[in-house]
């Protein structure tokens, strides 16, 4: 199901203007899109994270005092159903023209699919193929689209806009400091995103594995070279066919690390790469799940997985 901005048309003038005059009660479903709301926000709010610290965006129940917050919230923002189905759900109990903004689906985002970072080794061939075709059978509602789309800071930067315009259009009285506060954010991203071009710019030639295939969006624009990952989609498992081609591909050089990633066991990282010479760099977090919740948490997130991937590719 897709969801658009829209506001409540039934409302009558007098009470669209009594609910105006306050600032919106916002949620947001993972660390990234939360931390983007909050610098929007900035002082005048503190927008709702439903995903716990720690916890798996895929696989995720709501609270029943989540679920209430979700219903009374004046806007909702999220990636989308591709990422966190369990929210799908709950929009649903929503009143009919509730706001929500599903960032996934706005205008001006850049939109990937599994797979779509080309890999340097294996790429296309049998196993490979099979196995992204079991990947496919096994994302069920997820679809084959890559919905890590926060992982692309160009994406982050249109983002921003867009709330900006939202929380304007349900609290006119507060427009200008939320346009302003997103051209703030949207410079940081920017000088952010020029440090860590540079930091990877001597890496982009070596191959890397990834845990599993989440990092298209990143990978894309920082032009990182790929040679494939141990599963190829959040909700797919790797086959014995898929495990022993890649254990070749490691024995046989030009892989330089292999990394593991949050809320997933590193047992399998450590087998695969005994007896090579291939690294094993530090943990993923491609959700943020790891980071204190908030206004930096999205910059946080952006820099420890460009340094981890520099410090072992280049190290």
């Amino acid at each position: 199901m897709r969801y658009i901005i829209t506001l409540l048309a039934t409302a009558t003038p007098a009470l669209a203007t009594a609910a105006l005059a306050e600032v919106p009660k916002v949620v947001s479903d993972i660390p990234p899109v939360h931390a983007l709301v909050a610098q929007v926000m900035g002082d005048l709010g503190v927008p709702e994270l439903l995903l716990a610290r720690g916890a798996d965006e895929h696989d995720f129940q709501l609270k029943p005092s989540q679920a209430r917050a979700v219903a009374d919230a004046d806007l909702v923002v999220w990636i989308g159903p591709e990422l966190t189905p369990w929210l799908d759900s709950a929009l649903d109990s929503r009143p009919e023209g509730a706001a929500a903004l599903a960032l996934l689906d706005a205008e001006g985002t850049v939109r990937r699919a599994y797979g779509a970072a080309k890999n340097a080794v294996g790429h296309g061939d049998e196993h490979e193929q099979k196995d992204h075709a079991e990947a496919e059978r096994h994302e069920d509602d997820h679809g084959s689209e890559d919905p890590h789309a926060w992982l692309d800071p160009g994406n982050a930067q249109v983002w921003l806009g867009l709330i900006a315009t939202e929380l304007g259009r349900l609290d006119p009285g507060n427009a200008t400091a939320y346009e302003a506060n997103a051209a703030v954010a949207r410079e940081r991203i920017a000088a952010l995103d020029a440090e860590l071009a540079a930091l990877l710019a001597p890496v982009r030639d070596k191959p890397l594995v990834t845990f599993h295939d989440a990092y298209g969006y990143f990978v894309g624009h920082y032009g990182l070279t790929i040679a494939g990952s141990i599963a190829l989609g959040d909700a797919s498992s790797p086959g014995a066919a898929r495990l022993s081609e890649l254990r070749g591909e490691l024995e046989a050089g030009g892989v330089v690390c292999i990394f593991s990633e949050a809320q997933h066991d590193p047992a399998l990282v450590k087998q695969l790469t005994e007896g090579t010479a291939v690294k094993i760099g530090g943990e993923l977090d491609p959700v943020g799940s790891s980071q204190e919740p908030g206004p930096g948490a999205y910059a946080a997130l952006l820099t420890g997985m460009a340094r981890t991937i520099a410090d072992c590719a280049g190290g």
